[in-house]
C-alpha cells in the first residue's frame, strides 16, 4: 500500500513538475521572443501612429515654433505644466528685475538713503523680494494696496501699463491653451470601441467582413462616416516596391455609411465582391497574407460641435475566417433596450465558403443552369428528311 501510495505520488510531482516546465517555457518564449514575431502595425488598436520621422532639417523643426498653439496643445501634460509655470514664474521675475531697477535708477532703495521729503518711483520696494512681490501683484491684478506707482516718474507708469497688457496676453494664451487641451475632441474617442477582431462570414448571400462599433455615451456622434483602408506592400508593373499602399474600404451598414444613427452598437459589414482586395483571399492562406486593415469613424461631438476621428486597425491574425458576432441587444420585461458588452468582442463559428471566389462561382453556375446554359447531357444527332409523299 505505501509502494503504491509512493508512485502515486512521484507520478503527481513529475506531471506537476512538466507542466510548470511548459507553463515557464511558455512563458519564457512569449515574453522574450514573442514582440520579434509580431507583425508590425502602422496604427495600433487605440488609434495611436506608430511612425517616426528621420533625418529632418533643423530649418523644418523651426516649423513647429511657428505655428506655436498647434505645438502647445500637442504637447504632453507633463511638458504644458512645465511651460506653464516657467512662463508665469519667469515673466514675474523679469519685470521683477525691471522694477529693482527702475527703483535703484530713481535712488529709491533704502542704501541711498533718501530724505524724507522723497517721493520714490514705486512705494514700498526696498529690495529684490519686494520688487518681484510688487511685479506679482501688478501682473495677477492683485494689488493688497501696500505698494503703488506714484506719479513721480514716468517709466514707471509706462512700465506698469506694459506689464498689465502683456499679462493679460498672458494669462489668455496660457490658460486658453489648458482649457483647449482639456476640451479636445481625442478624449470623446476613448469612448467609442471597436470589437476586438474583424470577421468574415455571408451576410445577405454575401460575402462581408465584418466588423462591430460601439458609442459607450449616450450622446450621439452628428453626421459618422465609416471607411477603412487597406495597407500591404506591392510591387507595380514598373517594378517599384510601395510599402505602406493604401486601397480604399467601403463598410456600410443596413441603413447606409453617411449619418448613422449611433445610438446602439452597429455591426459594419465590407462586401468582398469582384472589386475588393479580400476577393482573391481564402481562409487557408489568410494568416499567409501581409496587411493591415485600418478603420476610421468620422463625426462630431454633439455636446461641444467639435469633429473627432476614432481609428483602429486588424492584422491577418485579428481576421476570424467563418465567424459572426453574437448577439448584443435584448429587449427587457420593461420594455427598454439592453445591450451587454459582455458578448460585444464574443464571435460564434458558422458554415461559410473558404473564399470569395467560390461563392460567386457557385452562384454563376446555379444561374447558369436555370437559363439552361452548358447543358453538358445535350446531344446534336442529326435526322435525314425524306419525302413519302407520292402522287
Amino acid at each position: 500500500m505505501d509502494a503504491l501510495n509512493r508512485n502515486v505520488f512521484e507520478t503527481l510531482i513529475r506531471v506537476l513538475t512538466e507542466s510548470m516546465f511548459k507553463h515557464l517555457r511558455k512563458w519564457v518564449i512569449t515574453r522574450f521572443f514573442g514582440h520579434s514575431r509580431q507583425r508590425a502595425r502602422l496604427v495600433s488598436k487605440d488609434g495611436r501612429c506608430n511612425i517616426e520621422f528621420g533625418n529632418v532639417e533643423a530649418q523644418s523643426r523651426l516649423i513647429f515654433f511657428v505655428d506655436i498653439w498647434t505645438t502647445i496643445l500637442d504637447l504632453k501634460w507633463r511638458y504644458k505644466m512645465t511651460i506653464f509655470i516657467t512662463v508665469f514664474l519667469g515673466s514675474w521675475f523679469f519685470f521683477g528685475l525691471l522694477w529693482y531697477a527702475v527703483a535703484y535708477i530713481h535712488k529709491d532703495l533704502p542704501e541711498f538713503h533718501p530724505s524724507a521729503n522723497h517721493t520714490p518711483c514705486v512705494e514700498n520696494i526696498n529690495g529684490l523680494t519686494s520688487a518681484f512681490l510688487f511685479s506679482l501683484e501688478t501682473q495677477v491684478t492683485i494689488g493688497y494696496g501696500f505698494r503703488c506707482v506714484t506719479e513721480q516718474c514716468a517709466t514707471a507708469i509706462f512700465l506698469l501699463i506694459f506689464q498689465s497688457i502683456l499679462g493679460v496676453m498672458i494669462n489668455s494664451f496660457m490658460c486658453g491653451a489648458i482649457l483647449a487641451k482639456i476640451s479636445r475632441p481625442k478624449k470623446r474617442a476613448k469612448t467609442i470601441m471597436f470589437s476586438k477582431n474583424a470577421v468574415i462570414s455571408k451576410r445577405g448571400g454575401k460575402l462581408c467582413l465584418l466588423i462591430r462599433v460601439a458609442n459607450l455615451r449616450k450622446s450621439l456622434l452628428i453626421g459618422s462616416h465609416i471607411y477603412g483602408k487597406l495597407l500591404k506592400t506591392t510591387v507595380t508593373p514598373e517594378g517599384e516596391t510601395i510599402i505602406l499602399d493604401q486601397t480604399n474600404i467601403n463598410f456600410v451598414v443596413d441603413a447606409g455609411n453617411e449619418n448613422l444613427f449611433f445610438i446602439s452598437p452597429l455591426t459594419i459589414y465590407h462586401v468582398i465582391d469582384h472589386h475588393s482586395p479580400f476577393f482573391h483571399m481564402a481562409a487557408e492562406t489568410l494568416l499567409q497574407q501581409d496587411f493591415e486593415l485600418v478603420v476610421f469613424l468620422d463625426g462630431t461631438v454633439e455636446s461641444t460641435s467639435a469633429t473627432c476621428q476614432v481609428r483602429t486597425s486588424y492584422v491577418p491574425e485579428e481576421v476570424l475566417w467563418g465567424y459572426r458576432f453574437a448577439p448584443i441587444v435584448s429587449k427587457t420585461k420593461e420594455g427598454k433596450y439592453r445591450v451587454d458588452f459582455h458578448n460585444f468582442s464574443k464571435t460564434v463559428e458558422m458554415e461559410t465558403p473558404h473564399c470569395a471566389m467560390c461563392l460567386y462561382n457557385e452562384k454563376d453556375a446555379r444561374a447558369r443552369m436555370k437559363r439552361g446554359y452548358d447543358n453538358p447531357s445535350f446531344i446534336l444527332s442529326e435526322v435525314n428528311e425524306t419525302d413519302d409523299t407520292k402522287m
